[in-house]
């Protein structure tokens, strides 16, 4: 049975009401309708790029780092012009963290190396070091043979000694990275990779810890007696070293294995002839002060530290919780690392996981230790370079790339962890261009046995 709203003729008068009543819409509707068609085509133009990487051209690249260089560098001597008597603006020594490993040094020739590891002895160092001025605390945390260092540029003026660390240090690390790179623009877009500025300000170590992981993994192939001295002396930032062993033996690297605990027997026994057992008992001893006031209190500040531990904490997580996600993220990163070095994967793919994993491992990484990720970037490029980019890669490269100079200000700011967020992803991606690729690998041999 038909209704009244059924007929032919009451379906039409309908469509007529329709049009009607669509063809009075003006303005605003119609206009929002057209803005949102417009940013909705913005938007998939601006992901289509950032999926392909077709925006970082190598004319943009050249670009975005000589005006970061050209800022920073002006940035540092603004800062230093400032200063006065090596203290800046802010009350702290110039080059911060470098001030310990001075103070350190000025003990040890004193014959009171052990007082470095002292909280109260070594503050006082430091203070004396700049006139008895107040300085802020700079704690020793490095193993005893490290003290070979402090001892070499405590030799010297200070403001000597840290442009000598940092200038030699820093060569190493563009050596390392144009060694792995060796393209026109390595040299420029490593110098003004953001983590530079960051090791500089500090006057810490992350260019001699990238030199020495980068360094060792070119030559872990062609002279692995001479990697595993590399990687045995890695061990002044024994943090550092917890997933290297197990690519080493993934990958049955018997030789490198040897001789990186040769060189470490070897520190540690010069160590004892030459400062004694008491300092090795000292360093034993304050490790639970590195451990309790700066790392699980957060006396560095947990938006410097750039691991899963100090983001939980600064989310409100307790110790025991923030220990037990550092764990769960150390044993995936073991898992996939091991896997990934006892596999066929490209060494590029290897080598890069392993820097990046060797940060995200250890609960205590500062984002002066991101230095590190140039590792990462310069191998994940250089095999992209020889075998094509995929979906996603240019983009998380340049966001690992840039990410340095954000990481503090954001994790401060919202307690968001940049850095972890990034180094994640860019392990992530690592680990599926190694499965697609010998998924690849894989089916091409099908064919071709089929064929």
């Amino acid at each position: 049975m038909k209704t009244p709203y059924s007929s032919p003729r009451c379906i039409a008068r309908s469509f007529d009401k329709c049009a009607e009543i669509l063809g009075n819409i003006k303005g605003p509707p119609l206009g929002s309708y057209a803005t949102f068609l417009k940013f909705s085509g913005k938007m998939a133009h601006i992901w289509q790029g950032l999926r392909s990487g077709e925006w970082l051209t190598a004319a943009r690249a050249r670009a975005y780092a000589l005006i970061l260089l050209a800022t920073c560098g002006l940035a540092i001597i603004g800062w230093l012009a400032v200063s006065h008597g090596l203290i800046d603006p802010n009350g702290k020594p110039i080059g911060t963290d470098f001030s310990n490993v001075y103070a350190a040094g000025e003990l040890t020739w004193q014959g009171k190396p052990t007082d470095a590891y002292d909280p109260a002895l070594q503050h006082a160092a430091e203070k004396a070091t700049f006139g008895g001025r107040e300085v802020p605390f700079y704690g020793w945390h490095y193993p005893p043979f490290f003290f070979a260092i402090a001892f070499l540029v405590a030799s010297l003026p200070y403001a000597l000694g840290l442009a000598l660390w940092l200038a030699a240090s820093f060569a190493a690390y563009l050596a390392t990275i144009r060694a792995i790179l060796p393209r026109p623009e390595t040299l420029l877009i490593a110098a003004a990779f953001p983590a530079v500025f960051v090791n500089i300000g500090h006057g810490q170590n992350g260019f001699l810890t990238a030199a020495l992981l980068g360094g060792a993994l070119l030559l872990l192939d062609r002279r692995p007696w001479l990697a595993g001295v590399l990687i045995g002396l890695l061990a002044y930032k024994p943090q550092f070293g917890v997933m290297i062993p197990i690519a080493l033996l993934a990958s049955q690297r018997w030789s490198s294995v040897a001789t990186a605990i040769a060189t470490i027997a070897t520190l540690v026994g010069l160590s004892f002839v030459a400062l004694g057992d008491d300092v090795w008992h000292a360093f034993i001893t304050s490790m639970n002060f590195t451990q309790v006031v700066v790392l699980e209190q957060g006396g560095t500040g947990w938006e410097k530290i750039q691991s899963a531990f100090s983001a939980a904490r600064n989310w409100g997580a307790d110790v025991h919780t923030a220990y037990a996600i550092q764990i769960a993220l150390g044993a995936t990163l073991a898992a996939t690392l091991a896997w990934l070095w006892h596999s066929e994967a490209a060494f590029e793919l290897k080598a890069s996981a392993l820097a990046t994993a060797s940060l995200l491992a250890t609960p205590y990484v500062l984002d002066y230790d991101l230095v590190v990720l140039a590792i990462s970037i310069a191998f994940l490029i250089r095999y992209g370079f020889a075998r094509g980019f995929r979906d996603y890669e240019i983009s998380v490269l340049a966001a690992s790339w840039i990410m340095p100079l954000l990481s503090r200000a954001i994790a401060g700011a919202t307690g968001i962890p940049l850095g972890l967020i990034v180094m994640l992803a860019l392990y992530g991606l690592t680990l599926r261009r190694a499965i697609t690729d010998r998924t690849s690998v894989q089916l091409a041999a099908s064919r071709i046995a089929q064929a």
